[in-house]
């Protein structure tokens, strides 16, 4: 797909999904600055910013670049097209290759763009680009129990639930458990 960059794009009729470029930084940081207060328990609302400086953002970029090349993460960005508006990112991790073609991907639109649809048209947009571009066959959403807005959006661009993995992520100092969502792409 690449070979020495990783500068796969993708449009919806509203979105641009790609990874993350340097000249990023300014609309980036300032999403993220212009967050809203916390809305619920898995929504960190507002952030401390302050460290994350041009030079921090452009290793930040190289990293992620490093992972798609070593077929490890995809991270993508989620622009808005009128305006290039950074609306939130979206990443998908190599769960396993042969034979299985199996990842996990997680999703997050910055709070004080909710409630438009970008979720759902973004990850409706990545499940086509795990398929066709990076051929993945099985896409896992791994979730927290009580995040009910996540679920909502899982079901409404047709993940099933499969089960409860007991104990599957440490997160908040523990072994959490998590719903699991999945979608079989071809």
């Amino acid at each position: 797909m690449f070979k020495d960059k990783f500068d796969y794009m993708s449009e919806t009729e509203r979105l641009v999904i790609r990874p993350l470029q340097d000249k990023d930084y300014e609309n980036w940081l300032h999403e993220f600055e212009s967050r809203s207060p916390s809305q619920h328990r898995h929504d960190p609302g507002k952030m401390d910013m302050s460290e994350c400086t041009l030079e921090w953002f452009e290793r930040l970029v190289a990293r992620h670049q490093e992972l798609a090349f070593n077929d490890k993460v995809y991270v993508f960005g989620v622009f808005r097209k009128e305006d290039g508006t950074h609306l939130g990112m979206i990443d998908i991790a190599t769960l396993a290759r042969e034979p299985f073609q199996w990842a996990s991907f997680g999703y997050t639109i910055h709070n004080q763009h909710w409630k438009k649809g970008y979720g759902k048209e973004a990850v409706r947009q990545v499940l086509r680009i795990a398929a066709e571009s990076l051929k993945f066959h099985r896409l896992e959403a791994h979730i927290n129990l009580d995040n009910l807005p996540s679920i909502k959006l899982a079901e409404s661009v047709g993940l099933e639930f499969e089960c409860i993995r007991k104990g599957f992520i440490h997160e908040h100092e523990e072994w959490t458990d998590h719903l699991v969502y999945f979608k079989n792409l071809f």
